[in-house]
């Protein structure tokens, strides 16, 4: 069930909502329930719906991943939403901690990256590779603690798990990201989150920003 402090942003064509950690944003299997399943119910038992809600996808988070998800309300408004991330109009800012690591004080990331279907997971690869896709992000140290490396991150490119196989390539895993080589123990998910998005409103173009806060859980990592 959703919680009503995980509600960042609704009206009639939008509903955002701040994803815990260990829920898919879509898609569950029989004995799952997803995000979409709970946005759902939470809709219909407040506006005592008798048929079917509509909820459009138009961004996703990995299933360990927290923070800002945008959910359309309407079919309009899921088109153009999904016209405005093709077209680069949406602004979205991550937060990670990595494993501690000698980092600038900001730089870009640019790799080749695929899917290993095999591994069921992405992987870097040489640029002539086949299915190769470039991957670009750019990053600014937040912060040092004793464990960890705080960072805000933009992405230029989407591609599937992007920022865990760029800086597990780049060497400083993100906390608990097992998958992709962390070695540290993380309570809940792993230590990514969508902190912010910024979109038009599609029906209003209103410039709306929406903030998620950090989980509790990175408290006790950020010292």
């Amino acid at each position: 069930m959703l919680r009503p402090e995980q509600i960042l942003y609704e009206d009639n064509h939008l509903l955002v909502i701040n994803k815990p950690a260990g829920v898919v944003t879509q898609g569950a299997s029989a004995d799952q329930t997803s995000l979409g399943h709970q946005a759902k119910h939470y809709l219909k038992t407040k506006y005592h719906k008798p048929g079917n809600v509509f909820l459009g996808f138009v961004s996703r988070l990995d299933k360990l991943t927290t923070g800002v998800i945008l959910l359309a309300r309407t079919s309009k408004a899921a088109a153009r939403l999904t016209e405005a991330f093709k077209n680069r109009k949406v602004s979205k800012t991550y937060e990670a901690l990595v494993e501690r690591a000698d980092l600038p004080d900001s730089d870009t990331l640019t790799d080749f990256v695929r899917k290993n279907d095999a591994a069921r997971k992405m992987e870097t690869c040489h640029p002539e590779a086949r299915n190769g896709q470039r991957a670009i992000l750019h990053f600014q140290l937040l912060n040092h603690y004793q464990s960890a490396t705080h960072l805000e991150i933009n992405l230029e490119t989407g591609r599937k798990h992007q920022i865990r196989i760029q800086f597990s390539n780049f060497g400083c895993p993100i906390l608990g990201d097992r998958k992709y080589n962390s070695a540290i123990n993380f309570s809940n998910g792993i230590a990514l989150h969508s902190t912010q998005l910024t979109i038009n409103h599609p029906t209003t173009k209103e410039l709306l920003t929406f903030k998620a806060p950090l989980p509790t859980e990175w408290n006790s990592w950020m010292q």
